[in-house]
């Protein structure tokens, strides 16, 4: 380290330390129960500390601080600082997103499931997840004879809402038929809580409720009625027999395995409701930092249980009891709102269950681990060959790659992929609408490009760093809040362009006018030959056709062309859609963007007739009337057709 603080400056206080580099760039969060005794621990001779803690030592220029009231509280905030900065010395929990979720849409006026995978959103209730796809869309369809709600897209739902009619759905008994009035919405939300009961693994009061109503039926000789009451018990049985594993109790648990080796480790989480296994989840560690096992299991708590789809249970089970358990059991009973026992199991059900969750933790680590390694050293041989070849002064953890497009020098838009590692960060890519050019001009287009991305790195360098690195004392509403993310600070150790010679020398050029051609190495790859440019060289250098780190260089390229036409298609769309309903009196760009929303673009507009226009029910008929003059003139029609 460049600067460490002065001796006795270092509080004796919780709080959450940050160690960071010259350029600004956070690498370690950490929390602390005594910030001193901590970071103290730090400034000892490197071959005492564990040799990826020493690296990050060295490569550190300051640390920084901030301070809390409580354990649980420096736990809080670096769990946020963490997520927020993502630093490349802390453990990083990656989702499996191969497994999909049964979502539930609560935010929706008529809520409907759906099979989905990836991110979550807000206002949806995730179930799960479950081990294929298969499994939980056969478990679905059998609930729909239970619980006859609508499974349709909102595009769909809102145009037979317009039609007056209901699909097919709902004529073989697999939808109740909101869209048209056929269900009052209370007798909706109870299929829909019915629903959610028999998700969560509250069955038997479900299965009492239709067995009564289907004797109470059968008594009063409503033979149909009572046919389809069995039916619907019979498919709730059925589905409910899908589930592969119980409990002897019907109680709710977690139980949590975890296999792993000095560099990653895979992480099984069971989800038991009453009783019943009903999801699993699968993530991966990258472990960058040196963890003991009950380090690990801390880490993998805090991270699982903050943004839980299912919900903090009363007990969670572990094979390793967590470091700091006081802390860690404080903070999920602040997630749960209620106490959380986190414990190892001994015998029993509970040790059974804990025994096949860590069976599955390593079978998922030897997959991850059969799949992973060549993946990794081909990424690292990339690197290392990408230093050599291109005689670069490190290797190229941060490559940034650049690319136009445009359609006739119109919506001339730019953008900038990022690689880290050898793999893509979506994160931190960026879009560039160029704005000073007019016409065909690449290389204009280029330098305004380089230009706006470059001195942004420069006057972020040059402005305060926010929140996290002030050392100074805050108060215990710091867990509340986060660092604001710069968007340009990191400089990249390979600026690529994509394009031939020219492109090279605009981009020393910018780079010589920004005062940076010593500390940012560029190069350019050119489509026809696959040729890769360097500064101070009209040769161009021909890597192997099939090396790792030519391979490494057509990703980025490939990958900043996709995203530069994604983005001008997207610009192009627009601009064709506010010029089809250009000049529409009455309708201005909200109104414009819904309407479009709901015809389910400018082609349903254009097909939709005059009545189902002036029919809109939050669109006045005279503006509905105009859209509908306005798309059908013969003026609009050669517009359209020219477009």
């Amino acid at each position: 380290m460049n600067s460490r603080p002065p001796p006795g400056s270092i509080p004796e206080v919780p709080g959450s330390y940050q160690f960071v580099d010259r350029d600004g760039r956070v690498l370690y969060v950490g929390k602390a129960k005594s910030l001193r005794q901590r970071l103290n621990s730090y400034f000892q001779d490197p071959a005492g500390l564990a040799p990826r803690t020493a690296q990050m030592v060295a490569q550190a220029d300051h640390v920084e601080w901030m301070v809390v009231d409580t354990e649980a509280e420096a736990l809080l905030l670096e769990h946020s600082l963490i997520k927020k900065i993502q630093p490349r010395y802390n453990v990083r929990l990656k989702d499996d997103k191969s497994y999909p979720w049964l979502a539930i849409t609560m935010s929706d006026e008529w809520p409907r499931p759906a099979v989905v995978r990836g991110r979550k959103r807000s206002g949806v209730r995730y179930f799960g997840p479950y081990p294929n796809a298969g499994a939980i869309r056969e478990t679905l369809d059998l609930l729909l004879r239970s619980f006859p709600v609508r499974t349709c897209s909102d595009t769909k739902f809102r145009r037979h809402q317009r039609l007056g009619r209901p699909c097919l759905l709902f004529h073989i008994d697999r939808c109740s038929g909101p869209c048209v009035g056929a269900v009052t919405h209370e007798e909706y939300d109870g299929m829909v809580g019915d629903l959610i009961a028999f998700l969560s693994g509250d069955t038997v009061p479900l299965e009492k409720e239709l067995g009564a109503s289907m004797r109470e039926a059968a008594d009063s000789l409503e033979f149909e009625r009572a046919s389809v009451l069995r039916d619907k018990l019979e498919a709730v049985r059925a589905a409910d027999a899908v589930r592969q594993m119980e409990l002897t109790q019907p109680e709710d648990l977690d139980g949590v395995g975890v296999a792993e080796d000095e560099l990653e480790a895979a992480v099984q989480v069971f989800t038991v409701r009453s009783g019943k296994v009903v999801g699993r989840l699968a993530l991966f560690v990258d472990k960058v930092e040196d963890l003991t096992p009950a380090e690990l299991i801390e880490r993998i708590l805090v991270d699982v249980y903050a943004e839980a789809p299912s919900g903090v249970p009363r007990n969670v089970l572990v094979p390793t009891l967590p470091a700091e358990a006081d802390v860690v059991a404080d903070y999920l009973a602040g997630r749960r709102g209620g106490p959380v026992n986190v414990r190892v199991p001994l015998r029993g059900p509970k040790r059974a269950l804990l025994e096949t969750v860590q069976r599955n933790a390593r079978e998922a680590f030897v997959r991850h681990r059969l799949h992973r390694s060549s993946d990794h050293n081909s990424r690292a041989r990339a690197l290392e060959a990408l230093q050599r070849d291109l005689r670069l002064p490190d290797a190229p953890l941060r490559i940034e790659c650049y690319d136009m497009s445009h359609l006739q020098g119109t919506d001339y838009v730019g953008s900038m992929v990022v690689f880290e590692d050898g793999m893509a960060k979506p994160s931190d890519y960026r879009h560039f609408k160029v704005a000073t050019v007019a016409g065909n001009d690449d290389y204009a287009a280029m330098e305004e490009v380089l230009t706006r991305r470059l001195s942004a790195l420069l006057a972020e360098e040059q402005s305060p760093p926010g929140p996290v690195g002030s050392g100074a004392e805050d108060g215990g509403d710091a867990a509340r809040r986060a660092p604001a993310r710069r968007r340009f600070a990191y400089p990249p150790q390979l600026l690529l362009l994509d394009g031939g010679l020219g492109q090279l020398n605009v981009g020393v050029r910018v780079l010589a006018s920004l005062g940076l051609t010593e500390r940012i190495p560029i190069a350019s790859l050119a489509k026809s030959f696959e040729e890769v440019y360097r500064p101070g060289s009209s040769e161009p250098l021909r890597l192997a056709r099939q090396s790792d780190a030519l391979y490494l260089l057509q990703q980025l390229r490939d990958e900043a062309h996709r995203f530069a036409i994604s983005y001008h298609r997207t610009l192009r769309g627009k601009r064709m859609t506010v010029g089809a309903l250009d000049g529409v009196p009455g309708l201005g760009p909200k109104r414009r963007t819904r309407l479009v929303e709901q015809f389910g673009g400018l082609s349903g507009l254009r097909n939709a007739s005059r009545d189902e226009l002036v029919s809109v029910s939050w669109l006045p008929a005279t503006v509905g009337a105009a859209v509908f003059e306005r798309l059908h003139t013969p003026m609009a029609r050669s517009e359209n057709a020219g477009r």
